[in-house]
């Protein structure tokens, strides 16, 4: 593939179209100068016109049998994979990713599909008799149905363009709704490579139209209009705080920001807390809302686990994507800035820097700071980085308390040998999810997921992302005694 992309139209009512406003958004690689491709700038009237065209065919769209719609799912999920490597390729162009994790996502893309389909196919109604409640009459029988919210507008991030995107879509379309597709601007180019294989897939016109732009002309737009039913966002929590207060009384599932804590207890295995702590921190260089952004360890095993930490983090690939590196260069220079901004106040402040701190361009050097304390900002500002804070305590209860000061609650992982303890912090934590003895992540997909406080609203996951875009409907039916 050519080190840049051709510039992109945009999906809407079944056809490729260019914006009549003649603007486009340029997309610079993460890790390659110059622009690797361009999108359409819509204005605000083409997106209403996407709108209406997901809200004409939606009825129409509920009315397709599960079967015929999980058989489109199916060709779609076909077609994704059999451009897996043109989609890595994009994806490594666009959003820095190595080839590996790449292909990797495409293929969790496919068995995402694949399995909301079967769920819902898997899933039925229920009926209830009135004379389970007293007084109630045996003559009622209530009818129990989930029914599709109408138009749903899915906005997904750059960090895993293909995956996330396709945890938006693909529960919204098996459970009878249409969509408005808004891919984070850089990711917008993978997006409409996945819109090239939903269109090859046969897809009824209509049902998903794909929106590009700049969010400060269409974003609350989008958000804001009174056709749009439910809005399923993934990004920053600034971001998605804002979108909750304007969406009014439409439902919102928000998937945000995270401060995850890797808690290590006295007793722990450390050979295996340093092997999920490196890769729950560094992977993808740390540019993921699950990824493990701080070390809490008790005193006694903390300058052990510091040097094993140490140890590892020197060992890993830093570089192009396109060397399948572990350590790649940031989405951009915004983001390379801040983090180089909280590694700096944390130096200036007294910690201990035992690797890192080295930076080109993007591409910031995994970093490992020691002695962290509460008055530094990396200690509660999510980095999005390849930075990570280790922050010593003497017991269990120092450690809850600074993991629940955050502002986040996303996930936290705990390593213990003992199992009574770990699940007595795991029962104290104010997050989603908490991991024993393993890194915080998504997934497996049908798993709950989900954020308190900052990090988020509502619970995804399969069977809850359906849920989530259907409701219950109760038809009573009044028989003759």
């Amino acid at each position: 593939m050519e080190s840049t992309l051709t510039a992109q139209r945009y999906y809407v009512n079944g056809e490729w179209k260019e914006s009549t406003t003649g603007n486009v958004v340029e997309i610079m690689s993460p890790y390659k100068e110059g622009v690797v491709g361009t999108v359409q700038a819509l204005s605000q009237e083409e997106a209403a016109a996407a709108i209406q065209s997901a809200k004409q065919v939606q009825k129409e769209w509920a009315k397709v049998s599960l079967q015929e719609k999980a058989d489109l799912l199916y060709k779609w999920a076909d077609e994704l994979l059999a451009m897996q490597d043109e989609l890595a390729q994009t994806m490594m162009l666009e959003v820095g990713k190595s080839l590996k994790d790449a292909k990797s996502e495409v293929q969790r893309t496919y068995d995402y599909i694949r399995y909301t389909a079967q769920e819902a196919l898997h899933t039925n109604g229920e009926s209830m008799r009135g004379d389970r409640f007293p007084g109630g009459s045996s003559s009622k029988v209530g009818i129990v149905d989930r029914v599709p919210l109408g138009v749903i507008l899915a906005i997904s991030p750059f960090n895993y363009p293909v995956n996330l995107s396709a945890s938006k879509l693909a529960p919204a379309l098996i459970s009878g709704n249409t969509v408005i597709f808004k891919p984070a601007t850089q990711g917008a180019l993978s997006g409409i490579k996945m819109m090239e294989a939903f269109d090859r897939a046969g897809f009824p016109a209509g049902v998903v139209n794909i929106v590009t732009g700049r969010g400060s002309v269409i974003g609350d737009f989008l958000v804001e209009h009174k056709d749009i039913s439910m809005v399923s966002f993934t990004g920053g929590t600034k971001t998605g705080e804002n979108l909750a207060k304007i969406a009014g009384m439409k439902p919102v599932v928000l998937e945000l920001g995270g401060k995850d804590p890797g808690i290590v207890r006295e007793d722990a295995d450390l050979d295996k807390a340093v092997k999920n702590i490196i890769s729950g921190a560094y992977s993808y260089s740390g540019q993921r809302c699950t990824a493990i952004k701080r070390v809490l360890v008790h005193d006694n095993v903390a300058n052990d686990l510091v040097a094993r930490l140490q140890a590892e983090v020197e060992k890993l690939a830093v570089g192009s994507p396109e060397d399948g590196n572990t350590v790649v260069p940031l989405i951009d220079s915004k983001s390379a800035d801040g983090v180089q901004a909280l590694i700096d106040d944390a130096l200036e402040k007294g910690a201990t820097l035992i690797a890192g701190n080295k930076r080109e361009g993007n591409l910031i050097h995994p970093t490992l700071l020691d002695h962290v304390t509460e008055d530094m900002e990396v200690a509660w500002v999510e980095p999005f980085g390849p930075v990570l804070p280790v922050i010593r305590v003497g017991s269990d209860e120092e450690a809850i308390e600074l993991a629940n000061k955050s502002e986040y609650g996303l996930q936290a992982s705990i390593f213990t040998r003992d199992v009574d303890k770990a699940f007595y912090i795991a029962n104290e934590l104010e997050t989603g999810a908490v991991q024993i003895n393993g890194r915080t992540e998504r997934g497996p997909d049908h798993f709950p997921f989900l954020g308190v406080k900052g990090s988020g609203m509502g619970t995804q996951g399969i069977a809850n992302s359906i849920l989530s875009m259907t409701r219950e409907k109760l038809t009573v039916l009044n028989l003759d005694k």
